[in-house]
């Protein structure tokens, strides 16, 4: 019989806590099957039959996702899902595996809607991804999802996290405090997300360190942004030359992801958002990857999509 040949990432994986000490875990899977099973670097390689490497693909994602979902994966763990997996039955499917963007201490952060996958997919072939689309569809929560994951997985070393600082209606300079008191209110929808996936006390210390940064888009000016993942929120409200600042930023070993919404521009009248324009600029550049989100994209409270139609079908009516 012809040997198949499997192979599987194990990025984002503790090899020791899936392996088992002294390839414990290993050892009790080669036992129950005859294909061989390789470890090298962020891979497993199996050669047998076509059925074992199949068995022995969907066996290893179970594990990873255990491993990840609880912190954790004893000798009684792998006995009981490989038995389920020998019976056919299975705790995720291929397509969930395949669109876990970050495993959080209690859960997974996974692409949910075809939007989503898109987005996903992109932000793995591009360097530059812009994410375009209403409220509510996952833009700025899954781009620091993927920030997050580069980050545990040494892709990177560090984030910045950025957003334009608009005065949408309310001066700064008669808020109380200093200027950080100031900012930070524009910025904790940031701090909001990465509360969502990093334990606190791993926050404050990378943020302290400063391997996470979060600050105003004006503050990035004059600097080169080396191993570093790099978002730009609320992307519609930078203007032409921001935008040209901000993308000039990006240095060696470095990605982007600019998020937006350019039905919520709140720049002044006649000044053009840099969004809006890098669109006409930036597409068809290789590298670079546009997504755009539809209604059917929105993962918030269901009275979300209501809410953008209700809006939507008012503002047509007083154009007409």
């Amino acid at each position: 019989m012809a040997e198949t040949i499997k192979k599987i990432a194990l990025e984002n994986v503790d090899l020791l806590s899936l392996l088992g000490f002294n390839d414990s875990n290993l050892k009790i899977i080669e036992n129950r099957f005859s294909a061989s099973i390789t470890i090298r670097g962020e891979s497993a390689t199996f050669k047998g039959t076509e059925e074992e490497t199949e068995l022995l693909e969907k066996l290893f994602k179970e594990l990873i996702y255990v491993l990840n979902t609880k912190g954790s994966l004893r000798e009684n763990d792998v006995e009981t899902i490989l038995d389920l997996t020998l019976q056919g039955k299975e705790i995720i499917n291929e397509k969930e595996f395949d669109s876990i963007i970050l495993y959080t201490k209690n859960d997974s952060i996974k692409a949910k809607t075809s939007g989503q996958m898109t987005y996903f997919q992109l932000v793995k072939k591009n360097d530059i991804c812009f994410a375009i689309g209403p409220a509510g569809t996952g833009k700025t929560y899954l781009a620091v999802a993927f920030a997050v994951a580069a980050l545990k997985k040494g892709i990177v070393s560090k984030i910045i996290l950025a957003r334009p600082a608009v005065e949408a209606g309310e001066s700064l300079g008669f808020l109380p405090g200093d200027i950080r008191e100031k900012i930070d209110p524009y910025l904790r929808p940031l701090y909001d997300a990465l509360e969502d996936m990093l334990p606190a006390e791993k926050l404050k210390q990378n943020i302290e360190k400063g391997v996470i940064e979060i600050v105003p888009l004006a503050y990035m000016r004059g600097r080169t942004l080396n191993n570093a993942f790099v978002i730009l929120d609320e992307a519609q409200n930078a203007t032409d030359t921001q935008m040209k600042m901000f993308l000039t930023r990006l240095g060696v070993n470095s990605k982007a992801i600019i998020t937006g919404d350019i039905t919520q521009i709140d720049l002044p009248n006649r000044t053009v958002s840099g969004l809006v324009k890098a669109q006409e600029i930036l597409t068809g550049i290789q590298g670079i990857g546009f997504v755009y989100f539809e209604k059917s994209d929105v993962v918030r409270h269901k009275l979300v999509k209501d809410i953008i139609d209700a809006y939507e079908k008012f503002y047509d009516k007083e154009k007409t």
